[in-house]
């Protein structure tokens, strides 16, 4: 049973980061492109802020290999 908690505690540290991830890309993304309509010299920022967040799903993924790998 432990190893139910254990796979469930990991897919949690993954799955919650990635929908977080997924809601702030949409609000960006849509906030870049109308901000790319006025100014397309910010390309190269809007990019980099629409990576930005992906961090946090590299972040869970580390917290899931670490609570995967704890047995």
């Amino acid at each position: 049973m432990d190893k139910v908690w254990l796979a469930f505690a990991a897919a949690l540290a993954i799955g919650l980061p990635a929908l977080a991830t997924a809601w702030a890309q949409s609000r960006i993304g849509a906030a870049g492109a109308g901000s790319l309509a006025e100014k397309p010299e910010l390309t190269g920022t809007i990019i980099i802020l629409v990576a930005i967040p992906e961090t946090m799903v590299i972040l869970g993924f580390v917290v899931a290999a670490m609570i995967i790998l704890m047995v």
